[in-house]
């Protein structure tokens, strides 16, 4: 009996010891998704997944791990950081700069094209030399993720000088951008304050 009995709490107590002393975090149970970030299998900085910095576009870079050293892989990634928030700038340019040319009456697709077009290039040429990187985080292999940031205020005044300035040098659009209207959705659509 005590045999038995011996056998039985040494099960338990191995079991135990199994099961309560896990040093990995409990993640979810097997059909619900895991919505936390991860990169590399491995859980992340959130702004790795969705970078976001409140009053700032912000954009991700990645640099893989390099021979070359550390201070290389920062260049790279802030690169590659700047490249990200230039695509993303000039999307939300170019809608907005298409909402707003609707908003004004202007209907002509290839106007609004053009008028995009000067705008993304003038920004993207000012404004993308006022980013900088502001965090990093390591991953498990070496690479290097940074997280690049530009203020939206500085992106969106840019922004608006130059749409006032390819709307002049198209006579016809300047007439209705003058109006109070244009003016105020402007505003509203590229806030500096």
């Amino acid at each position: 009996m005590i045999k038995v009995f011996s056998s039985i709490a040494l099960a338990g107590l191995v079991a135990a010891t199994i099961t309560g002393c896990s040093d990995k975090a409990p993640t979810p149970s097997q059909g619900e998704p895991d919505f936390r970030c991860q990169q590399e299998n491995v859980l992340a900085p959130k702004w790795t997944c969705v970078p976001m910095v409140e009053g700032a576009y912000a954009g991700v870079g990645v640099a893989h791990k390099s021979a070359a050293g550390v201070g290389h892989m920062r260049r790279v990634a802030l690169a590659n950081g700047r490249s990200d928030l230039a695509q993303q700038i000039k999307s939300l340019i170019k809608d907005k700069v298409e909402v707003f040319t609707r908003a004004t009456g202007v209907t002509d697709s290839e106007t609004v094209e053009h008028v995009s077009t000067a705008v993304t290039k003038q920004v993207a040429k000012v404004d993308l030399q006022g980013s900088k990187g502001i965090d990093t985080w390591t991953s498990p292999s070496g690479n290097l993720y940074m997280l690049v940031t530009v203020p939206e205020a500085t992106v969106n005044g840019e922004v608006k000088k130059t749409v006032k300035t390819s709307f002049k040098n198209e006579e016809a659009l300047w007439q209705q951008f003058q109006s109070k209207q244009a003016l105020d959705s402007l505003e509203k659509e590229f806030p500096t304050d």
